[in-house]
C-alpha cells in the first residue's frame, strides 16, 4: 500500500486514499484520515467564504462525499455548490456521484472558568457565619478569604 506523503498531495495520493477505505485493512485509518482531511481542505478550497469555513468532509464512500455542516442554513447553501464540489473531487482523482450533507451539532464552548461569578451578600454572610463557628484556624481563615471575594 502507498505511504501518505503531504509534499507529494495530488489526484494519485486520493485514488490511493480511496484504494485505502475500500481495501478493509483497520491498519489504513491513519492513513485514511489524513488523506481525508487533505482533500477536505482541497474541496472547502473551492467553496466560497464564509461557507467554507461552516464545512467539513466527513466521508467519501462508494462515489458518495460526505459532508458536515454546523447548521440547516448552511446545509442548503452548500447544496447549491454540489457542481463545484464534484468538479474539485474530480480533478482530485475523486469520481463522485453523489454527495450528502448531514448537520452535526456542535456541543456549546463551556464559560471560562478562570472568572468565576461574584458572590450574593447572602452567600458572603453564611460563608462569614461559618467561620465564627468553626475552631480550626486556617479552615476560618479560608472561609474569610472566600467571603471576602468580590
Amino acid at each position: 500500500m502507498q505511504r501518505f506523503n503531504p509534499s507529494t498531495a495530488g489526484p494519485s495520493t486520493f485514488r490511493a486514499a480511496l484504494t485505502a477505505a475500500t481495501s478493509g485493512d483497520t491498519g489504513s485509518v491513519v492513513e485514511r484520515a489524513a488523506h481525508l482531511r487533505t482533500l477536505d481542505k482541497q474541496l472547502r478550497q473551492s467553496l466560497p467564504e464564509p461557507l467554507a469555513s461552516h464545512v467539513r468532509l466527513g466521508n467519501v464512500r462508494d462515489g458518495r462525499l460526505v459532508f458536515l455542516v454546523d447548521s440547516p442554513v448552511w446545509k442548503a447553501k452548500l447544496r447549491l455548490y454540489a457542481d463545484v464540489i464534484r468538479d474539485a473531487a474530480s480533478a482530485a482523482g475523486i469520481s463522485a456521484s453523489a454527495m450528502t450533507v448531514k448537520v452535526a451539532t456542535m456541543l456549546p464552548v463551556p464559560p471560562d472558568a478562570a472568572s468565576p461569578s461574584p458572590l450574593t451578600q447572602a452567600a458572603r454572610d453564611a460563608l462569614r457565619a461559618a467561620a465564627a463557628t468553626v475552631e480550626d484556624p486556617e479552615l476560618k481563615s479560608q472561609l474569610l478569604t472566600m467571603a471576602s471575594v468580590a
